[in-house]
C-alpha cells in the first residue's frame, strides 16, 4: 500500500465520489490517482484510455467479478475446444450449484469444468470419451474420473448406463461419413457389429473393461470382413484409446469365434486364429441361425421317429386288452399327447386281424430300412463335397440379418438368446486357474516341509539304533550347474513359511500374502 505524500502514513482511503485516495490522517488528496490518459492527434482530442478492470471512467471491477469473469472464459474456452458451445449454459448452471455462484480459479476448477462437461453430456447419453476432456483439461483420467465422482455424489445424479451399442451405431456413422460408402454396405456393417458386439457382451468379455477398446476392436473386424480398409492406430486415435487395449479385445473377439466354430462346424477343429477371417462367415451364418431358433423347438431325427413308430406297433400287436394309446414324446417339453382310447366294437368293426397287422409292420421296417440308408447316402454325398471344398465355400449371401441381436437389446434378453456357444466370464476363468495353482504350490509345499521333518532312514552305514542321513543337498560339496533353473520361486517360500505358522489352506488359496504375513509371521502382539 502506498504511503501519504505528506505525513508518510498507509492510512489511506478511497473516495468513490471523487475517485481520489484521501489520507485520513492529515486529509490531504493523493495526487495522481485518478489519472486518465488521454490520447491527441493532429485534428484533436481522440479519446480516454480507459484503465484494466473498469468499464469506464466511473466504473471498477470487484475482485468477484473478474474471478467470475475470468472462471467464465475458462469454461467458454474448454467447450469451445471440445465442440461443445450449445451446452455452456448447463455446465454454468452445474458449477453454479457446486461453487454456491463463487466459481474458482487454479487447475482444480479446470478439472471441475471438465467433469461437469462429461456429466452433462452423459445425462444427454451423448458419447464423449473421457480420454479427450483428459487432453484438454490437462489431467490424467483418474483425476477426472475421481471428480466427476465428486459432483455426481454432490449433485446426486443418477448417470445412465454406458451405452456400448450406442456408442458403436454414433462412431461408424461419423467415421464411415468420411469415407463415403454405400449405404448398403453401411446398414450390413452396422447390423454385423452390433450383432458381434451384443454377442461379446453375452460372452462377458466386456465385463470389467473399458467398453471403447472393444467397439474399436469389433469395427476393425467387420470392416475387414466386408472390405472395409479401417487400421487400429488411425480408429483408436479418433476415439483417443490405447492401440494395444484395442489388439488385446480383437484377439480376444477371434478366440471366441474359433471356439464357435470347433463347436458348431463340421470342420471346426481345423479352424484357428489364422484362418478364422476365411471361416468367419460360416460362422457368423451359424451364430445367427442359432439366435433365430427358439428354445424346445428340436425336430426330432430319423431313429427317434423310428423308435417311436416300433413302439406304437408293439403296443397294437401285444396289448390284449382290446384298447390302446398313441403316445407322441416332444423331446423339448416332455409332454406326452394321448389319443382317445379305442373300444372292442371299434377294432371289431375295422376287421384287422393280427397277422395283417405283423405284414404291415414287416412292410413299414422294409421301407424305412431302405429310407434310412438312402438318407445316410446323401449325407455322405454331401460331406465328401464338403471336405474338397474346404474352405472355398461360397459365402457371398451368408449374412440374412433377421437375427434378434442385430438389433439394440436388453442385457436379460442377450443372455437368454443362444448363439451356439456360453462362454464364462474371463476374470472368474483366470481366478480359477490361480486357485488351482496355489492348491498345487501348497501341496508341494507340505511334501517339502515333510521331507524336512521325517527324512529317509539309512539302510547301509548308520548308527545301531537306526540312524539318519541328512540331505545329499547340504552334505555334497558340488555345485550344481549353471544352466539348471530352481522349481521353487518366492511364492513357494511364502507359503512354506505361512504353513509353518498353521495358516489355513482356504485362507492361502485366495492368494492375500502381505495380509497373511502381517497377520500372522509379522504380528508381534502374538
Amino acid at each position: 500500500m502506498s504511503c501519504c505524500t505528506n505525513c508518510k502514513s498507509k492510512t489511506l482511503t478511497f473516495d468513490s465520489e471523487t475517485e481520489n485516495l484521501i489520507c485520513t490522517k492529515c486529509a490531504v488528496v493523493q495526487p495522481y490517482n485518478n489519472y486518465q490518459h488521454q490520447a491527441f492527434d493532429l485534428n484533436g482530442f481522440i479519446g480516454t484510455n480507459v484503465k484494466l478492470g473498469t468499464s469506464g471512467p466511473n466504473h471498477a471491477y470487484t475482485y468477484r467479478e473478474t474471478k467470475v469473469y475470468l472462471a467464465q472464459k475458462i469454461v467458454a474456452d474448454i467447450l469451445l475446444k471440445l465442440d461443445l458451445t450449445t451446452r455452456e449454459t448447463e455446465v454454468n448452471n452445474m458449477i453454479r450449484l457446486i461453487t454456491d455462484e463463487e466459481y474458482g480459479m487454479g487447475n482444480w476448477f479446470n478439472v471441475l469444468v471438465g467433469a461437469c462437461v462429461y456429466v452433462v453430456m452423459r445425462k444427454a447419453k451423448k458419447w464423449l470419451p473421457l480420454g479427450s476432456v483428459c487432453d484438454i483439461v490437462g489431467c490424467d483420467s483418474y483425476e477426472l474420473g475421481r471428480m466427476v465422482s465428486r459432483v455426481v455424489e454432490h449433485l446426486e445424479i443418477n448417470l445412465p448406463d454406458f451405452d456400448v451399442v450406442g456408442l458403436f451405431g454414433r462412431v461408424v456413422t461419423e467415421m464411415f461419413k468420411k469415407f463415403c460408402i454405400g449405404k448398403e454396405k453401411l446398414v450390413r456393417v452396422m447390423k454385423q457389429g452390433v450383432f458381434l458386439l451384443q454377442c461379446m457382451i453375452k460372452w462377458y468379455v466386456t465385463t470389467g473393461r473399458r467398453p471403447v477398446p472393444v467397439v474399436v476392436a469389433v469395427i476393425v473386424f467387420v470392416c475387414e470382413l466386408n472390405g472395409v480398409e479401417m487400421s487400429f492406430e488411425d480408429l483408436a486415435s479418433e476415439m483417443n484409446v490405447v492401440v494395444g487395449t484395442c489388439k488385446k479385445r480383437y484377439n480376444e473377439l477371434l478366440k471366441k469365434l474359433v471356439e464357435v466354430a470347433r463347436v458348431g462346424l463340421p470342420w471346426g477343429n481345423d479352424v484357428s486364429v489364422k484362418n478364422i477371417m476365411k471361416n468367419a462367415p460360416m460362422v457368423i451364418q451359424y451364430m445367427e441361425v442359432k439366435s433365430t431358433c427358439k428354445r424346445g423347438d428340436e425336430v426330432m431325427s430319423l431313429e427317434e421317429v423310428g423308435a417311436c413308430l416300433d413302439r406304437l406297433v408293439n403296443d397294437c400287436l401285444n396289448r390284449g386288452d382290446g384298447s390302446y394309446c398313441i403316445e407322441i414324446e416332444d423331446c423339448g417339453n416332455d409332454r406326452l399327447e394321448r389319443s382317445s382310447e379305442w373300444e372292442i366294437k371299434d377294432l371289431e368293426k375295422i376287421k384287422v386281424s393280427p397277422e395283417c397287422l405283423s405284414k404291415i409292420y414287416l412292410k413299414f421296417v422294409e421301407e424305412y430300412s431302405n429310407i434310412k440308408t438312402l438318407i445316410k447316402r446323401v449325407e455322405n454325398n454331401k460331406m465328401e463335397r464338403t471336405r474338397k471344398s474346404e474352405l472355398f465355400v461360397d459365402t457371398t449371401d451368408y449374412w440374412k440379418g433377421n437375427s434378434e441381436l442385430s438389433k439394440k437389446l436388453f442385457l436379460d434378453k442377450i443372455l437368454e438368446t443362444d448363439v451356439g456357444f456360453n462362454a464364462m466370464p474371463p476374470s472368474f476363468v483366470n481366478g480359477c486357474l490361480k486357485t488351482e495353482r496355489v492348491k498345487g504350490k501348497i501341496q508341494a509345499a507340505k511334501m517339502r516341509i515333510e521331507k524336512i521333518r521325517r527324512p529317509p532312514v539309512v539302510e547301509n552305514g548308520g548308527s545301531e539304533g537306526g540312524g539318519v542321513c541328512v540331505s545329499n543337498t547340504v552334505n555334497s560339496k558340488k555345485r550344481k550347474p549353471k544352466g539348471k533353473k530352481f522349481d521353487t520361486d518366492w511364492e513357494d517360500f511364502v507359503i512354506e513359511t505361512l504353513l509353518l505358522h498353521r495358516v489355513k489352506e482356504e485362507e492361502i488359496e485366495k492368494g492375500y500374502y502381505n495380509t497373511l504375513l502381517n497377520l500372522h509371521v509379522f504380528n508381534t502382539g502374538i
